[in-house]
């Protein structure tokens, strides 16, 4: 089994330097592409390629590019960026690449970049990944040196600058227009749309925002064609996917495998089962704002159709697990409390509905819940739902809750009838 993305990542050793990506190929893709390729043909494999963002939103990244102006008549500023913010609740994939190969994103960022004709570019990063930060600050100035990076990349007549903007920490700062106002010295708020970001974005300018995993996988569909990156999968969607665990499991972690791998194999396998005496009741598939799958959804293929059709979202891919030992009122009202907490402020819904509802679960928990507060909360789903916000972080808010109430119901129902949680 190929883990292209990971193959070479050892955290003991520390992140790779030039000399050790370059020994494991690294760079010949830009070297191939600035040689051998017109932008359009770097745009066109990776859309051919499949490959979806990996950054929650599972858009085909080739066609997000094509949607850039190019040509004689567009902006000759543009912009690439690459969201290295990673504050989504129980995600980590992007911290293993980032502290483990960070040449490998600065790879494929040239190569995105090469692809829209941009020639400035940010790592947006979370202000918490210190290590990360001064790892890409290493592999920055290592590309300088060798020419990867600045005027005239390896004789090509292509230009490219590159720099780190360290996040003030909010998850706002995730989201992709307000990540543009945080970054322009704004407070980071969201955008409407359209204008897009691929036409208008940073500064005004034609701006493509790309997840860091997502980024990395560019250098080897452009090395290695993109019938080779689908043959990766074991679904149609192409490639393998950096899938994580957490919660009571035995092995917590972060592993690369094929796109489409069954949750059953990801939990009883990789991340060695239950902890003993726990036992799996449910877990939230891409981090804390996607729905809960329960035991009937075990051999569900874990790639972006097969987990929307069971009425969740791949996300993030890094599943967080809940077990039969901790309370599901408990742990939506945590998330609840950080996606209060995280909002902006920017729409009334947002700003108002989700204090609102961390408030009623707190009730709950507390022993004060009342039978007409699951019909509020059941409200908030859908009042706080897509089309009634700004931006999506209500509604991804929304989701372990909504969820919550359909496989979980009588775990609420005890805590108006009992006054309390009984998990303590």
């Amino acid at each position: 089994m190929e883990k292209p993305l990971t193959q070479h990542i050892d955290l003991s050793k520390g992140p790779l330097s030039l000399k050790e990506y370059e020994a494991t190929g690294g760079y010949q893709a830009v070297r191939k592409a600035l040689k051998e390729m017109e932008p359009k043909e770097v745009t066109e494999v990776v859309k051919n390629s499949n490959l979806k963002g990996r950054g929650g939103a599972g858009f085909n990244t080739g066609l997000k590019w094509s949607f850039v102006p190019m040509g004689e008549g567009a902006p000759k500023t543009k912009y690439l960026l690459a969201n290295a913010d990673e504050m989504e609740p129980g995600t980590f994939k992007d911290r293993l690449l980032l502290e483990g190969n960070p040449h490998l994103l600065l790879e494929g960022m040239i190569l995105a970049a090469y692809a829209i004709q941009a020639n400035e570019s940010y790592i947006f990063l979370r202000w918490a990944y210190k290590t990360a930060h001064k790892a890409l600050k290493k592999a920055i100035q290592e590309a300088y040196a060798a020419g990867y990076l600045g005027r005239n990349i390896l004789g090509s007549g292509y230009s490219l600058e590159m720099h780190v903007h360290v996040s003030v920490g909010r998850y706002m700062c995730g989201e992709e227009t307000g990540l543009l106002n945080a970054l322009e010295g704004k407070r980071a708020t969201p955008r409407a749309k359209p204008p897009f970001p691929q036409a208008s974005g940073l500064f005004g300018k034609p701006t493509i925002v790309n997840n860091v995993e997502t980024l990395c996988n560019v250098p080897f569909i452009v090395g290695r064609g993109a019938e080779w990156f689908k043959g990766l999968s074991l679904t149609d969607e192409g490639g393998t996917k950096i899938y994580g665990a957490s919660g009571k499991v035995k092995r917590p972690g972060a592993w690369e495998l094929p796109l489409g791998t069954p949750l059953r194999e990801l939990i009883e396998e990789h991340a060695g089962g239950m902890m003993d005496g726990h036992r799996f009741r449910g877990a939230l598939p891409g981090g804390a704002s996607t729905d809960f799958l329960t035991e009937e959804h075990l051999d569900l293929p874990m790639d972006y159709n097969n987990v929307m059709k069971a009425d969740s979202r791949l996300g993030t891919g890094t599943v967080i697990v809940l077990d039969d030992k901790t309370c599901p009122v408990g742990f939506v009202h945590n998330l609840e409390r950080f996606f209060a907490q995280e909002s902006c402020g920017w729409c009334t819904p947002c700003r108002d509905g989700l204090p609102w509802v961390a408030k009623t679960l707190q009730a709950l928990e507390e022993g004060h819940g009342k039978p007409e507060d699951l019909e509020i909360l059941s409200f908030h789903t859908t009042y706080l739902g897509p089309g009634n916000t700004y931006c999506a972080l209500a509604p991804g808010a929304m989701e372990p809750l909504q969820s919550a109430l359909k496989y979980f119901r009588e775990d609420f129902e005890r805590h108006i009838r009992e006054g309390g949680c009984s998990y303590r």
